[in-house]
């Protein structure tokens, strides 16, 4: 499920999601990722690498798990994992190779780095499911630009690799993502002091730290007590399901 591999002397922690056909970013995939945060504590750690096993990155969060019921729990699952994430304190990057689907596309575009292969295709497709990003409608922005970000979660299109890059959504696309994270490693990361490193990183993120603790509550009320209150979503989540095109009722 979860396989991790220290490199570089303990440099780099290196986080392969191999989780069946699309490494799906389910509560078992999510729980096992933060058991791992909380065991980090090296102190030369610089970085974090996520990397989907097989031919995708991941296809995203599970869509059954975002049925009433389940949908408040995954919620307060998926967005814990971030905010654990940056009090690990360490620079990031994810290594996408094929489909980088939704929360897969959120975790992904959080990273400090993201380095892509051609073959890359990003979105965030909930809006065909009737339902929203909070991640992306928060932290897109980060990336690109506001008009942009928003272009993204309201289409949920599709942003092919070439697009990524001259879009600012990817840093570098390389036929070898692998030699390209490396590489990149190589040359900015492992030559520094570890304590700058967090730091930097520290004060260069703050404002995402302050979105994930005073923006995101905002967007996940509006998602469980407005959004999940209409009938649309789980007409939405219900086909997709049942391998159907949706009826909306624009209720």
């Amino acid at each position: 499920m979860l396989t991790a591999t220290s490199l570089y002397d303990g440099q780099v922690e290196h986080l392969l999601l191999d989780h069946g056909k699309g490494n799906i970013l389910d509560e078992a995939l999510l729980g096992a990722l933060r058991n791992h945060l909380a065991g980090l504590g090296r102190p030369q750690l610089k970085l974090l690498v996520f990397e989907g096993a097989g031919q995708h990155f991941s296809f995203g969060a599970s869509v059954e798990e975002h049925l009433p019921g389940r949908v408040d729990r995954m919620l307060a699952t998926f967005h814990a994992f971030f905010r654990e994430l940056e009090d690990v304190g360490v620079p990031t990057c994810a290594v996408v190779r094929g489909r980088c689907l939704g929360g897969g596309f959120e975790l992904a575009a959080w990273c400090g780095r993201l380095q892509i292969a051609p073959d890359a295709v990003l979105a965030v497709p909930e809006v065909h499911l009737g339902v929203f990003p909070p991640i992306a409608a928060m932290g897109l922005r980060w990336r690109t630009g506001g008009a942009q970000a928003t272009e993204l979660v309201l289409t949920g299109r599709n942003v092919e690799a070439h697009e990524a890059v001259a879009r600012g959504l990817a840093d570098a696309c390389t036929e070898d993502p692998t030699s390209g994270w490396r590489s990149w490693f190589e040359t900015h990361l492992a030559p520094r002091s570890a304590p700058a490193l967090r730091f930097a990183w520290k004060a260069a993120r703050a404002p995402l730290r302050r979105a994930l603790r005073e923006e995101l509550p905002e967007l996940e009320r509006l998602y469980l007590d407005e959004l999940m209150a209409c009938q649309d979503p789980i007409e939405g989540l219900t086909a997709f399901l049942e391998e159907r095109s949706p009826t909306w009722k624009h209720a």
